[in-house]
């Protein structure tokens, strides 16, 4: 599954996905409510990167399987009492969980105590949302594998996915203390777009902080690049 929490950025804040394995699959391994799996580790709260949180405020519960007809999901979800507003990226979190986990693109209908509502933590929900434009929410910087707190092997296999310019991926390798072991570049498979990329780093054994960075075509002048990070063990 994938679950899609916030993190900051020099462009504000924008969402992040992490990846996580299913464990509520029945005796033939299937599960049936995937996206019910991911809505609910949404919902908990428990970013596995420190560096990322969700905006969906404490005592939201999902109250039953999230259900695909007629070209919408529909979620339907219990909450404590009256919710804050604005919600930040949390609604968002919330189509782009059930999108991803599930691979298709519809939107989604969101109800509270099982009936319709017309707004949630300030946002209109009375119509089906759809995702927003990725470049406008996304990270333009996406890493996927190795995870946070990952024990790997050399060389380590990174990849992820990114809309950089001209494809062009900044990566740098750092020790604890944050002094610079190696660095490099890498390409994505397109260019302005979100694409996925893959390299290799021959590393020796310990502890690393892997990072990776748009370009910054403006020499400075512009805004500062997004990246993605994760602290590594290479075995």
């Amino acid at each position: 599954m994938t679950v899609w929490f916030v993190g900051s950025t020099p462009a504000g804040d924008r969402l992040y996905r992490e990846r996580r394995a299913m464990t509520e699959g029945g005796p033939d391994g299937a599960v049936p409510d995937p996206a019910g799996v991911a809505v609910r580790e949404l919902l908990a709260g428990r970013p596995e990167d420190p560096d990322h949180r969700s905006d969906w405020p404490p005592g939201v519960a999902l109250r039953s399987p999230v259900t695909h007809a007629g070209g919408v999901f529909t979620v339907d979800l219990a909450t404590p009492g009256p919710l804050p507003g604005p919600a930040g990226l949390a609604l968002q979190q919330l189509v782009q969980t059930v999108q991803s986990t599930t691979g298709i693109g519809d939107p989604v209908r969101v109800l509270v105590d099982g009936r319709p509502a017309a707004t949630l933590l300030g946002v209109d929900v009375s119509e089906p949302l759809a995702a927003d434009d990725p470049f406008r929410v996304r990270a333009l910087v996406q890493l996927d594998d190795p995870v946070e707190g990952a024990v790997v092997g050399s060389p380590v296999v990174v990849s992820g996915e990114a809309a950089v310019f001209e494809a062009t991926l900044l990566w740098e390798v750092r020790d604890p203390a944050g002094r610079p072991v190696r660095s490099g570049f890498a390409t994505t498979a397109e260019g302005q777009t979100f694409a996925p990329y893959r390299f290799e780093v021959p590393l020796d054994p310990g502890t690393y902080d892997l990072v990776v960075s748009e370009d910054d075509p403006s020499g400075g002048e512009g805004r500062g690049p997004m990246t993605d990070s994760a602290r590594i063990t290479v075995r």
